[in-house]
């Protein structure tokens, strides 16, 4: 792969093209979008869900109209495989760029259309089934969105800044997270609890169009991915991906699902779970709790771009146990700090836990594609990405919730994400250091390519 000095258009003093930058931004927007689009469905499945389209189950069972709100979010995790699966079909086979324009374009869609959803006090139990069918068409969406944007960040970068340009998209969690946060806080600030509720909260969903439109135009002018592009040229292609990938590429496929687990269901705190919890149960006030949100996911967003950039200095699976390692040891004092009902302290408990998992997201790009040869890259890093987000952060608020409600003790929460990272602290540590590993369709071929070194 051609080093980004080596490009003949323009470079400014860090070494980036125009190009270069448009390849960056194209892989951020999407992931943004898809995120933006998931922390606004999870805020409001703890806020707003229960009463308006799961009513009824409160009078059944006091509690149930709560969880089941917190179900829908997972729901959307069963579809992402599936997603995974078909778009690194095609993405394996048309190319990384078309199919980040269509995922785009089908998780905006849907969101929005959230956002016009009846209630179910106006169409009954339709409005459930429909609202469970678009959070189903998000989830195939965001199955086959994140394995593109990595590999058109990874394929085109310097084999030196692999990991760098892989934290783009991951950085798409932070952002998304603070564009859904900011646009939340100025609706709760400006908008009585009663107004909010009756139809304040479809404004979050409504402006997912603007993001859509906007996303469509950068991802347009991107190219397509260097790799792939040698790949077709050399005739590298091969008719059943898939089948290629589930019988010579199982064990990486595995490893990439246990890696990802800790991580997704620590990061589902902070999407959806704690600013629920802070707000219903401890009973903080909800504009604080915003704005302490925002502020931790500024953290996040540096700590994962450290990520990617300390992974090529010390390797990605070194960064991925010093981050495991750091979420470990910080959940039951962060429980403690958020459970004394301080704003401020809420805010430093969830800020110090984005250091963790910055680490172990940011380096997740890179190290993926790096396991994987060209031929199968798009499905199986999409498939071991899916796979792990289905055992992390597919149930991670109903468990959370469930431990709650079951033990008294927030802490069980704690435990509950403890253990998750030790399981993913050792399916970083089986994997053979990748960082350098040759991506090139020619060069990476099945028995290598997750463990050899430039």
């Amino acid at each position: 792969m051609a080093l980004a000095s080596e490009r003949p258009d323009a470079q400014s003093r860090d070494g980036m093209s125009a190009a270069d930058r448009k390849v960056l931004a194209g892989t951020m927007v999407g992931t943004t979008i898809e995120w933006y689009d998931f922390f606004i469905f999870a805020q409001a499945a703890g806020l707003v869900f229960a009463s308006l389209y799961f009513g009824p189950l409160e009078g059944e069972s006091p509690g149930l109209a709560q969880l089941v709100a917190w179900a829908t979010i997972g729901i959307s995790f069963f579809f992402r495989p599936l997603g995974a699966v078909i778009a690194g079909r095609l993405g394996d086979k048309i190319g990384r760029k078309a199919m980040l324009v269509f995922t785009l374009v089908l998780m905006g869609s849907a969101t929005a259309l959230i956002g016009l959803l009846p209630t179910y006090a106006q169409i009954g139990v339709w409005a459930p089934i429909l609202l469970m069918l678009l959070r189903i068409l998000q989830g195939f969406s965001a199955g086959g969105e994140w394995g593109g944007a990595a590999l058109m960040a990874v394929e085109h970068a310097p084999v030196n800044k692999r990991g760098f340009w892989g934290a783009y998209p991951q950085i798409g969690v932070p952002v998304g997270m603070i564009l859904a946060t900011l646009v939340l806080f100025l609706i709760r600030s400006s908008l009585s609890p009663e107004d909010f509720l009756a139809w304040g909260w479809r404004i979050p969903f409504l402006l997912s169009v603007v993001l859509i439109v906007v996303g469509y135009f950068i991802r347009a002018a991107v190219a397509e991915s260097p790799v792939f592009k040698r790949m077709i040229e050399r005739k590298r292609d091969t008719a059943t991906p898939l089948r290629d990938l589930m019988r010579t590429h199982k064990r990486p496929v595995i490893l990439a699902a246990v890696i990802f687990i800790g991580n997704n269901a620590a990061g589902y705190l902070v999407i959806a779970f704690l600013s629920s919890y802070a707000q219903r149960t401890l009973g903080m006030p909800a504009p604080p709790v915003l704005l302490a949100t925002l502020l931790a996911s500024f953290g996040w967003l540096i700590f994962t771009l450290y990520g990617g950039i300390l992974s090529d200095r010390i390797g990605r699976v070194r960064t991925f146990q010093i981050g495991y390692g750091l979420i470990f040891v910080w959940m039951i004092p962060m429980f403690m700090m958020i459970d004394t009902r301080n704003v401020w302290a809420y805010g430093i408990a969830i800020f110090v836990l984005t250091i963790g998992l910055g680490l172990s997201y940011g380096p997740m790009s890179a190290m993926y594609a790096e396991m994987f040869p060209a031929n199968v890259r798009y499905s199986g890093i999409g498939i071991g990405y899916a796979l792990g987000a289905i055992l992390g952060g597919a149930f991670a608020p109903l468990i959370a919730q469930a431990l709650l409600n079951s033990t008294g003790w927030s802490g069980s929460i704690g435990l509950y994400i403890m253990g998750l990272c030790v399981v993913s602290f050792l399916g970083a540590t089986l994997v053979k250091e990748t960082k350098g590993a040759p991506l090139e369709a020619e060069q990476a071929d099945a028995g290598t390519a997750a463990g050899r070194r430039a």
